[in-house]
C-alpha cells in the first residue's frame, strides 16, 4: 500500500494555495493572529463547495426521503441513493449495498459490535484489539465482552509506536472472534500494514473491522483488494459535514445481521403480533437520516478526489518531514514514537510543561492543536504519559503553519520550559 517518501519523489505537485483558498475559514484570524489550524485529526475544515452543496441542498432541494411520490422528495431521494453510490465508488466496494450511513465512525463500529458480534459471543471469546486504538475501538467490544464473559485483548506496540504484527499473528487463536485495528493511530501517526493483519486474520477464520477514521484523508482505499470485512469512516474527517458517518460491510455479513435500533425506515411489515425487516443496508438506517450531510459528504468526495492521492500523499510527507525535522531541534521537545511509516499526526511532549499549557500558549500566536489524551488513555499509558499535545495535519496545510508552530514552541520552551 503505502510507499516510503524516497519512492514518491515523481509524484505530480499539489498547489496548496489554491487548495487553502477553497477553505473560507483559513482567512479568518484566531486569537487576533492570522490562524494557523493543526486540528484536522480531530475535525477538518470544509471547502466553500461543501460548504455550498449543503447550504444550497437546504435551499433548493430538501425533503425527506424514499416516502413521498412528489417531486421534491424524489430529488432527494435521488441525491440521497447518488452519494451512496459515490462512496461506494470511493472504497472501491463491490456493491451500493455494502455502504451504510450512520453518525461517525464511533457509531459504525457500535453497530457491528451490537448486530455482528455480540450475537455470536461465548464465554471465553476474545476480541483482539491493539494498544494504539482510539477509545471508540476499545469501548463497544469492552461492552459487548462484559455482557458474555468474554474479552478484550490488545496487542502490543512497540517503543517505536509500531504495532507488533507479530505477537498480534501470535494472539490470533481458536477463540478470536472478531479483530478490530486502526489503519492510522490518531496520536502516533502510525501507518499499520492493513493487508498483512487481514491476511494474518483471514488465515484463521477471524473477520476484521478496519478503524479507518484517520487514513481515507491521506491514503488510497480499496476495500476489495485488502479483503476488509467492515470499516468505518466519518465524513468530518475528509472533509465533509459532522454527524455523517460511513460503515463499510461486506454483503454477506450485513445479510445475516439484524437491526441494531429500531425504527420508521429499516422495516418491511409491523404488526403487533411480528415485524420484519427490510434490505440491506435500510434496515441499519433507523430513522430520519442527515438528508443533507449525506448530500454534503458527497460533494467532499467529490471535491477531494479531483487530487491525485499521490500528490497528497508527496505534500503531506513533505510537512511531515519538515515538521520531524523542527520539533526535534526544539530544546526539551520529544516526540512521541519513531515509526518508519506515519501520516498525519505528531504528537509530543515537553519536559517541564503541561500539553494543555502548551496549547493554551499556541492559540495565543493564532495556533490551533490538540492536547489531552485524544480518546486514547492505554497508548498514552504505554508510554508513561497522562496525555501529549499533537499537531496534525490536513491537504491545506503548509511549510509556513510548520514554520509558524516551531517557532512559536522555541519561545515557550525559551520563556516557560
Amino acid at each position: 500500500m503505502r510507499t516510503d517518501v524516497q519512492e514518491r519523489v515523481s509524484a505530480p505537485s499539489l498547489d496548496v494555495d489554491a487548495v487553502r483558498a477553497a477553505f473560507p475559514i483559513l482567512a479568518e484570524p484566531m486569537s487576533g493572529r492570522p490562524m494557523v489550524f493543526l486540528d484536522s485529526g480531530a475535525s477538518a475544515q470544509k471547502p466553500e463547495a461543501v460548504i455550498r452543496a449543503q447550504a444550497e441542498f437546504y435551499r433548493h432541494d430538501y425533503a425527506n426521503i424514499h416516502r413521498g411520490v412528489y417531486d421534491l422528495s424524489q430529488r432527494a431521494s435521488d441525491a440521497f441513493d447518488g452519494a451512496r453510490r459515490k462512496v461506494q465508488g470511493f472504497l472501491g466496494a463491490a456493491d451500493w449495498r455494502e455502504v451504510v450511513f450512520t453518525r461517525n465512525t464511533t457509531e459504525s463500529i457500535n453497530l457491528v459490535a451490537w448486530s455482528f458480534l455480540e450475537p455470536k459471543l461465548q464465554a471465553g471469546d476474545e476480541i483482539l484489539v491493539t494498544t494504539m486504538e482510539h477509545h471508540s475501538n476499545i469501548v463497544p467490544w469492552q461492552i459487548i465482552a462484559a455482557r458474555h464473559g468474554a474479552k478484550v485483548v490488545a496487542a502490543p506496540v512497540s517503543d517505536a509506536g509500531e504495532l507488533d504484527t507479530a505477537a498480534l499473528r501470535a494472539m490470533i487463536g481458536p477463540r478470536t472472534r472478531m479483530l478490530a485495528c486502526s489503519w492510522v493511530s490518531n496520536v502516533l501517526g502510525t501507518v499499520n500494514p492493513i493487508g498483512e493483519i487481514v491476511a494474518a486474520a483471514h488465515a484463521q477464520g477471524v473477520p476484521v473491522l478496519v478503524d479507518a477514521a484517520q487514513s481515507v484523508q491521506h491514503l488510497p482505499v480499496d476495500v476489495q483488494a485488502l479483503d476488509i470485512d467492515f470499516l468505518a469512516f466519518s465524513a468530518h474527517k475528509i472533509y465533509g459535514p459532522s454527524g455523517v458517518g460511513v460503515l463499510y460491510a461486506r454483503r454477506e455479513h450485513l445479510e445475516g445481521m439484524q437491526p441494531w435500533q429500531g425504527g420508521g425506515g429499516i422495516v418491511d411489515r409491523v404488526s403487533f403480533e411480528e415485524t420484519t425487516y427490510g434490505e440491506i443496508p435500510f434496515r441499519f438506517e433507523a430513522g430520519t437520516p442527515d438528508i443533507a450531510g449525506v448530500h454534503a459528504l458527497a460533494a467532499a468526495l467529490d471535491w477531494f478526489r479531483q487530487f491525485d492521492i499521490e500528490a497528497v500523499q508527496a505534500h503531506e510527507d513533505h510537512l511531515m518531514a519538515i515538521g520531524l525535522r523542527a520539533l526535534q531541534q526544539v530544546p526539551g521537545l520529544n516526540v512521541l514514537g519513531a515509526p518508519a511509516h506515519r501520516t498525519g499526526a505528531i504528537s509530543f511532549w515537553v519536559d517541564g510543561l503541561h500539553h494543555q499549557d502548551i496549547g493554551a500558549m499556541l492559540d495565543l500566536d493564532g495556533i490551533a492543536i490538540r492536547s489531552g489524551h485524544h480518546c486514547a488513555q492505554p497508548l498514552h499509558r504505554r508510554f508513561g504519559l497522562e496525555g501529549s499535545a499533537r499537531a496534525s495535519f490536513g491537504i491545506y496545510n503548509n511549510e509556513a503553519d510548520v514554520e509558524a508552530l516551531a517557532k512559536s514552541l522555541r519561545y515557550i520552551v525559551g520563556k516557560y520550559g
